[in-house]
């Protein structure tokens, strides 16, 4: 296999990135919700007040895949890094891509200061949860997901 390059993206990245993001939502069978327009994630991403960073990882000249994440604040912990989406394209899972983005992830929080990185994953999806399980972070099973949608 030749090297894959993990490297942060630029704005140029975003089309491929909304791609997988999109392959990710497919997988968890929930494509219908994806209502992100290109436009808006260049904007959130690369605009005036930018909330997203990521990195991506490139293979051949082509993104494989990408850890999106964006700062969280707990009033107990401080400054939290947030991982949104870690995904690599189907055809190339198992790899090491994704233990890659993943490290380059919790480096960038480690240089940063931030207290530590939280996120979710579904309770079904046993490939990814013994993935973080290499990493010995704690499950909850206390807390409840909630979310509410506004009609922008």
């Amino acid at each position: 296999m030749s090297e894959v390059v993990i490297r942060k993206a630029v704005q140029e990245d975003c089309a491929p990135m909304l791609e997988l993001i999109k392959e990710l939502a497919d997988y968890e069978k929930a494509l219908h919700e994806v209502t992100l327009t290109l436009e808006q994630f260049i904007e959130d991403g690369f605009g005036k007040s930018s909330v997203w960073g990521a990195f991506v990882a490139e293979f051949n000249g082509e993104i494989v895949g990408i850890s999106l994440y964006y700062d969280r604040y707990s009033t107990w912990k401080g400054r939290r890094l947030y991982l949104e989406d870690l995904v690599v394209t189907e055809r190339l899972r198992g790899k090491q891509i994704g233990k890659k983005l993943f490290e380059a992830t919790m480096e960038h929080g480690k240089s940063n200061q931030y207290s530590g990185m939280v996120f979710q994953v579904l309770n079904w999806n046993e490939p990814a949860i013994n993935f973080y399980k290499k990493y010995s972070p704690k499950f909850d099973d206390e807390w409840l997901n909630v979310s509410i949608e506004f009609k922008v």
